[in-house]
């Protein structure tokens, strides 16, 4: 399937959603105005930077959980400003009782974010069965999620465009994909296997991903 015959399938299911929402809302008898302008941010397409922005703003409405399918690529450029937001939004919701939970694909190149994001307070996990190849997504409180999607496909494709999509029916969906992927690893345990089977030093691996080794050290046990 190309990527655009894979936009074309998505723009189809968010009109869907979007008529399904217009529906439950007047059912519901919620406020017109607000419900109007509900549709317009859910059929509107994202730039990667709107994405991002979308993202971090979508995080501090949790209230109770946020889990996110991510590629967790080394930062690089304009991602690491980026990362810097997320992990200080995931420091506030910590604090404030959100449990946060990463999933990324097993790639050592990987551990650097998960290390950012696990040191923050996240939960982080990986498996090997989470081949980002053309979405990612977080779920906020499963009831909005954001989904990112990139030009080409593979799981070492940037995000280019992006959906904020509140939807219920569509959140345990994907959360349901989420829980049911394979076998999932903490970030120590990744950590640990990938030192196993590599031969590399903790001394190496923390140079390699530009994490203080006492600190990585700490991490392995």
């Amino acid at each position: 399937m190309t990527i655009e015959k894979g936009l074309l399938i998505l723009e189809s299911i968010l009109l869907v959603a979007t008529i399904i929402l217009l529906l439950y809302n007047i059912r519901e008898g919620k406020n017109r105005k607000g419900l109007l302008l509900e549709i317009g941010r859910t059929t509107k397409i994202l730039t990667r930077q709107e994405y991002f922005l979308m993202v971090i703003d979508s995080m501090m409405d949790a209230n109770t959980e946020i889990i996110g399918s991510i590629t967790g690529r080394f930062p690089a450029g304009d991602d690491q400003k980026i990362v810097r937001n997320v992990i200080e939004n995931i420091e506030r919701l910590i604090k404030r009782g959100v449990r946060i939970t990463y999933l990324i694909p097993k790639f050592p190149d990987r551990l650097r974010v998960g290390y950012l994001y696990a040191k923050a307070g996240a939960e982080v996990r990986y498996s090997s069965c989470l081949m980002v190849h053309t979405i990612r997504f977080i779920i906020v409180d499963e009831r909005l999620v954001v989904l990112g999607i990139p030009e080409t496909i593979g799981e070492k494709e940037a995000t280019r465009k992006g959906y904020r999509i509140p939807s219920e029916g569509l959140a345990m969906i994907l959360k349901g994909h989420f829980n049911a992927c394979g076998k999932q690893i903490s970030f120590t345990e990744y950590l640990r296997e990938v030192i196993s089977q590599s031969g590399a030093t903790p001394k190496i691996l923390a140079h390699e991903l530009q994490i203080d080794e006492e600190e990585l050290k700490r991490f392995v046990g």
